[in-house]
């Protein structure tokens, strides 16, 4: 962030407006299941949220009153791998906060407006100083003194309201957003778990192997539908080259959204007639084997010839059965977790051809498979569509900071 400042501004500490308030040292022995929650650096999130999911608690003592967090509290992490990570508390329940969890508060609320000091806190930039100035051996731990210390962009009181006010509101949709996100995940959840087990329109069902699914459907293996399987084939790291001929998909390009992310796919230089036999080709299914096992896509065909790397598996698969319908049974909790049970191995597990092709799977038409896959794909459109807009509301935010909190772009005040 640029240190020229309108001449208005001033660069001052931050220990200038607030202070740090630290946590108390709580003794493990004597948390609970109920009581007040105690705030732990775990849980102030990489996306600036206090989230209290696993929270340990404590008795209510009127002793701990300053170690109290309550609703607008700014939270900041002191040690650990999320040092200087910054959350607002927004929860209408008090809490405490545990040693290595620090509390903003205001020394002059005639100088200092929270909401600026918020997204000052929240910017890269002061993180990045944190880090710097964190010190420690396995893991990086800060002071309060040293927080206090780092230099910020403090604009008159006014113009930090102001400044606050508009990236509030866009945080405010960013929340939105994101809680809309999670709703349609929720939802895309509760219907494949109707679909892949009850299908469409059906009033008979049988018990089977894999659970009661209708009456019409069969059950089959992962090799009854294979026409063909193999691994990623080896070769040497120097291969690789951005001027290669072949795109190699490796485990790492295959993320938790259940996608191939074809853009972070290195290139590598290979013979083609040695290689060719590797090509993928629309619809195969490319499943991991090491590592994160049983992560599923179905690969698309891409400008040059792709290839997967060791660490996946092909499967190719007969017109019984379509490679998206198989896609979402992989992902289903039920078939995951026989998935996992078929993975070998000790600290790193590893999954083989020949364990998956005995996974037992239902098998609907093909008609009602197209019919189930085109609902799922509706809620994927509108989940990708809602990503989107997330994304961009995230790039509007960072660029609004980077011209707001350097006074890049001034804000109109009332007062003007």
């Amino acid at each position: 962030m640029s240190k020229v400042i309108p001449n208005d501004w001033s660069r001052a500490k931050l220990g200038d407006y607030i202070g740090v308030q630290g946590g108390n040292a709580f003794k493990s022995e004597y948390f609970s299941d109920n009581g007040v929650p105690i705030i732990r650096i775990s849980n102030i999130k990489k996306d600036g949220s206090v989230n209290l999911k696993g929270a340990v608690y404590f008795e209510k003592d009127s002793n701990l009153a300053k170690f109290k967090a309550i609703k607008g509290d700014i939270l900041i992490a002191m040690s650990g791998a999320t040092t200087g990570k910054v959350g607002r508390y927004k929860s209408d329940v008090f809490s405490y906060i545990n040693q290595r969890v620090g509390r903003f508060f205001l020394k002059k609320t005639n100088e200092g407006c929270i909401d600026f000091i918020h997204q000052i806190t929240s910017e890269d930039e002061f993180t990045n100083s944190v880090l710097i100035d964190a010190v420690g051996g396995a893991q990086p731990n800060i002071s309060n003194q040293q927080i206090e210390s780092i230099l910020v962009n403090f604009p008159p009181l006014y113009e930090q309201q102001k400044i606050a006010k508009i990236l509030t509101s866009v945080d405010e949709v960013i929340e939105k957003t994101q809680a809309q996100i999670d709703k349609l995940k929720d939802l895309k959840t509760g219907m494949m778990q109707e679909l892949l087990t009850n299908g469409i329109g059906h009033t008979e069902f049988k018990d089977s192997p894999v659970g009661r699914i209708p009456a019409e459907w069969d059950v089959v293996t992962l090799g009854d539908i294979t026409v063909e399987s193999a691994f990623g084939p080896r070769f040497s790291s120097d291969e690789y080259a951005s001027n290669g001929n072949f795109g190699c998909i490796r485990t790492t390009d295959m993320d938790d959204s259940w996608d191939i992310n074809y853009s972070t796919a290195p290139l590598a230089r290979l013979c083609y007639e040695e290689f060719k036999k590797h090509i993928l080709v629309d619809d195969d299914l490319l499943v991991t084997r090491s590592g994160t096992c049983g992560l599923v896509d179905v690969f698309r065909e891409q400008p040059i010839p792709m290839i997967a790397a060791a660490f996946l598996i092909r499967f190719r698969l007969n017109e019984s059965m379509n490679p998206f319908f198989v896609k979402y049974l992989m992902m289903s909790a039920t078939i995951q977790e026989k998935v996992q049970l078929l993975a070998s191995g000790g600290v790193q597990q590893n999954l083989s051809a020949t364990s998956l092709k005995t996974l037992k799977i239902p098998k609907p038409s093909i008609k009602e498979q197209k019919k189930i896959i085109k609902v799922i794909e509706s809620i994927n459109n509108r989940l990708a569509d809602t990503k989107k807009k997330l994304s961009l509301n995230i790039k509007l935010k960072k660029a609004l900071m980077q011209d707001l909190l350097t006074g890049k772009v001034r804000v109109k005040v009332d007062s003007e």
